[in-house]
């Protein structure tokens, strides 16, 4: 056939492959691997409280309400007590046995709390009971003093033992709306004064009076500054008694705000003077250097320490390093 000289186009087709599906690339396995790390610690984290005792969690959490009691009473670690799977194994923190920084040894201390609160309190009543007894017998001996004996007032408390002067329609402590002690009065707070430094005891003062208001109170003189006056005259008789100053921890004016009758606000048995001979315990909560007094724990908390501090095992020096032997080479 004749060209006619027209070029044909030339047509090239492509067969466009398909590619694979996406099951068959890498991305996958990266949400597979995380998925399965994610489900090893959600395991991980169940193995631990599956192993961790209820006092022990019980422990953790007081430990970091209260991290100085933890540490004077002691207890056991994560995989210990009554869990029903034991584990957790040894703490790696420890060294040859010893338990963590900052905590003592349960078995190895010769004190707890409960115990200490047992030791003390017995002996504190003990101590009352016989300075009670010696008050009594100081009364019984003076017949000055024994007319008074309706006007005395003795409980033991567990900061130590509470004697209270009340007053008495016919025979009061004080002159009316005045710090003037009563001579009478004299005579027994000057007696309490000498047993109480026999004793070695402690005083807390306070002064109290009735809600009757005080002429011209609302604008100076009232019944605060009444009470802590009539506290600091009682104060003074029982150091002419012979308490020694330092014996005296607080001197506190109360006016109406504590009543020993709250029935009757104006009852005479709410003028009084209040001296709290203090027991070991009382001790420690007062003489804490703090505007009030701690609670029993940290009082106890407190000896614990101290007498912990003091045990010959605490106190004992290290041992002299033995001398080398004549044979050892030079």
């Amino acid at each position: 056939m004749a060209s006619t000289g027209k070029l044909q186009p030339i047509i090239i087709k492509r067969v466009k492959k398909a590619g694979h599906g996406g099951h068959h690339g890498g991305a996958w396995k990266i949400a597979y691997a995380d998925f399965v790390t994610a489900m090893m610690a959600f395991f991980l984290l169940m193995w631990l409280l599956g192993s961790t005792a209820q006092g022990d969690l019980q422990g953790i959490a007081a430990y970091f309400q209260s991290p100085l009691k933890v540490a004077l009473t002691g207890g056991s670690g994560s995989g210990d007590s009554s869990s029903v799977i034991k584990g957790g194994g040894q703490v790696l923190t420890r060294t040859n046995g010893s338990q963590r920084r900052g905590e003592v040894d349960a078995e190895k201390s010769t004190f707890n709390l409960q115990a200490l609160r047992a030791e003390v309190v017995a002996k504190d009543e003990e101590t009352q009971r016989h300075m009670r007894a010696r008050v009594e017998a100081a009364i019984e001996a003076n017949p000055r003093l024994e007319a008074l004996r309706s006007q005395l007032r003795m409980d033991q408390t567990p900061d130590g033992l509470r004697i209270q002067i009340v007053d008495d329609q016919g025979r009061p402590m004080f002159d009316s709306g005045s710090a003037h002690v009563k001579e009478y009065m004299r005579d027994l707070l000057r007696a309490i004064g000498q047993l109480v430094d026999e004793a070695d005891g402690r005083v807390v003062l306070s002064g109290h009076t009735d809600a009757s208001p005080y002429s011209g109170g609302e604008r100076g003189y009232s019944n605060w500054e009444l009470s802590a006056d009539r506290a600091n005259a009682s104060r003074r008789e029982l150091r002419v008694g012979g308490l020694a100053e330092d014996r005296v921890i607080r001197v506190l004016g109360l006016g109406s705000s504590v009543p020993m009758v709250a029935a009757d606000p104006a009852s005479p048995l709410n003028r009084r003077i209040s001296i709290l001979v203090l027991g070991q315990l009382g001790r420690e909560r007062w003489q804490s250097g703090t505007e009030i007094p701690v609670s029993e724990t940290q009082a106890l908390e407190r000896l614990l320490a101290r007498r912990e501090a003091a045990s010959p095992a605490a106190a004992a020096p290290a041992a002299p390093a033995p001398a080398p032997s004549s044979t050892q080479s030079q």
